[in-house]
């Protein structure tokens, strides 16, 4: 499967690009697998999703949550939670 991939504020700056396509294993079935697989592309993923339970993800602009199935997915999005005032 082929996914357009965007990562937005911090986790942007971790790995060090803003988007990519990647043609992600069949194995990578959930939003959870995903960084998983995701962290073993080098030491940038690896900071970036080093705390997984605090990036947050949408699939085709809708949030979900790791467990969220990638099947039917064409984008998935990782960004920080939103803080301001």
């Amino acid at each position: 499967m082929t996914l357009k991939i965007r990562y937005f504020a911090w986790v942007r700056e971790q790995t060090g690009r803003a988007e990519e396509d990647l043609v992600v294993p069949e194995e990578v079935a959930s939003v959870g697998d995903l960084i998983a697989w995701l962290t073993t592309r080098g030491p940038e993923f690896e900071a970036a999703f080093a705390r997984p339970e605090v990036v947050r993800a949408a699939l085709d602009h809708v949030h979900v949550a790791p467990d969220a199935a990638l099947a039917g997915a064409r984008e998935v999005a990782f960004f920080p939670p939103v803080t301001g005032g």
